[in-house]
């Protein structure tokens, strides 16, 4: 019989939930950090290490954060992939390290045009991995229940870095050059290194302890059952999840799992069951890409599209907030920057709270409330006008109120898709394979969101030079209207009131 190595060293505390969600957090931060932390640097990197003509710095500049967006739109789908056919998810958690650290070494060092872009190319190849095999480990570990607050409070630890991440690359190339800016790099490098090295997988754990999970295609399950349970699960799981959840899952519905939402519970039927089956003798690429099928759904498609517009949300702050702060008030870079404070703190206090309510609730009250919510602060943003303190403080002020939004629309993407795979996931076993598809939704979900914040400043910017800032923000708070609206038709099933028309 195959034994085992000796038990590892902190065993309990490594394959703890706090620790793997914690190391998952760190390794987004640090993604996010050090790609926030060198864009204000390239600027002069282009000018003072390559000797670039300042004509052409911008075009480069521009060059590079598209080399960066496409590599990640190219490398999540095959990273979920990989992290699926793989028995741990440590392997690709680490590569992705591995890359951030070569382009790190490649900026820091790099005297051309192209080793830069390859430099860029690695940052966004990492971040393709450690977005898709981080939350699908997120999921392995806090399974279905939880995954709603788990996500808010990650995003809004990360919104951290993501925030304070230019203004610091700012003051310390102002103050010690090239040198302390990779030094940080390097720093938070080593902390990310080590915490991966030492986090032990939930179903790896559950082999050193001699327990088995009962059901290898249901990621929550593995989780329930890897190691001496968390008390976060306690309470929601209480009896053996055997047949008895099978049963349920048969029926269409899973009475522990509040991301299931409401109207598909009462209505669950056989012939609701049905719709997650997949018919047999499936296309060759169905069978070698599973997570194809699912996207047959339209709540897949539409949580996809949640995630499309969030990114763009997003990014369309990030590409013209500096540019009007600096129309509006004549601000530096600098003092740019700090205004994202007043959008991104409200996500950082909110988020989790978000989060939970989408737990409780299920995702389409957020989705449709948050951006519903959206479409008149949006609007409200053409207000601020050249001035003095007043208008300055009005300008923080629907900033602030933005950020609510972004708070609550943070989570029901990841968690509607989450819901709509467990399901197809459920009612077929083994099609999916012994890792189940998660790892293929998440790297689904990295492709759509990076997708998102490439096009967000690319259309913003010709928007806000072609009509203005305010009219800009009316067509984003359109765009937003629709997604509200097709979040209320499709995330979380059909609703009663359009399925009696429908009859």
């Amino acid at each position: 019989m195959f034994n085992l190595p000796s038990k590892p060293i902190g065993l309990r505390w490594r394959s703890s939930t706090l620790f793997i969600v914690a190391t998952v957090a760190i390794g987004l931060f640090t993604d996010l950090f050090l790609y926030g932390l060198i864009v204000p640097v390239l600027p002069f990197l282009l000018r003072d290490r390559i000797d670039l003509p300042q004509d052409q710095v911008q075009s480069y500049v521009s060059g590079l954060l598209a080399a960066y967006a496409g590599a990640s739109v190219l490398f999540s789908l095959p990273a979920g992939i990989l992290a699926d056919k793989v028995k741990t998810r440590q392997a690709p958690f680490l590569s992705g390290l591995a890359a951030l650290l070569a382009a790190t070494v490649l900026l820091a060092f790099g005297q051309s045009i192209p080793v830069l872009i390859i430099a860029r190319i690695l940052q966004g190849t990492s971040a393709a991995f450690v977005w898709t095999v981080g939350l699908a480990m997120v999921l392995d570990t806090v399974g279905p229940d939880k995954l709603g607050t788990t996500i808010g409070s990650i995003f809004s630890f990360i919104s951290v870095g993501e925030l304070a991440a230019p203004v610091v690359g700012g003051v310390v190339y102002a103050k010690a050059g090239y040198g302390g800016i990779f030094g940080i790099g390097a720093a938070i490098l080593a902390i990310d290194f080590i915490m991966r090295v030492l986090v032990v997988e939930k179903k790896t754990a559950a082999r050193y302890e001699g327990t088995k999970p009962t059901d290898a295609n249901s990621q929550a399950q593995i989780t329930e059952n890897g190691t001496p349970r968390d008390p976060l699960h306690q309470d929601h799981h209480d009896h053996a999840p055997g047949a008895d959840e099978e049963a349920q899952s048969q029926n269409g519905h899973t009475e522990e799992s509040p991301l299931l939402p409401k109207p598909d519970n009462k209505r669950s039927s056989p012939s609701s069951a049905e719709s997650f089956k997949i018919p047999p003798n499936q296309p060759r690429s169905v069978r070698a890409f599973p997570i194809l099928y699912p996207l047959t759904s339209p709540r897949l498609l539409t949580a996809l599209l949640v995630a499309f517009v969030q990114a763009s949300l997003i990014s369309t702050f990030d590409a013209t907030l500096p540019t009007e702060a600096e129309s509006l008030f004549n601000f530096s870079s600098l003092r740019a920057g700090l205004l994202f404070i007043a959008l991104d703190i409200t996500y950082l206090v909110l988020g989790p709270l978000a989060g939970r309510a989408v737990d409780k609730y299920g995702p389409k009250p957020a989705a449709v409330l948050g951006f519903g919510y959206l479409v008149p602060m949006l609007i409200l943003l053409r207000l601020p006008h050249s001035g003095g303190k007043s208008q300055l403080i009005l300008y923080c002020a629907l900033l602030a109120l933005n950020g609510v939004g972004l708070a609550i629309i943070g989570s029901p993407s990841i968690v509607e898709a989450s819901s709509v795979v467990k399901s197809y996931d459920e009612a077929n076993p083994g099609f999916f394979g012994e890792n189940g598809p998660y790892a293929q939704l998440y790297g689904l979900n990295s492709l759509v969101f990076s997708a998102g914040l490439t096009v967000g400043p690319v259309v913003s910017g010709v928007l806000r030079d072609s009509i203005g800032y305010g009219n800009m923000n009316l067509v984003v708070a359109i765009v937003c209207a629709v997604t509200a609206t097709l979040s209320f038709i499709f995330i979380g099933g059909t609703p009663k009131m359009l399925s009696r028309k429908e009859r």
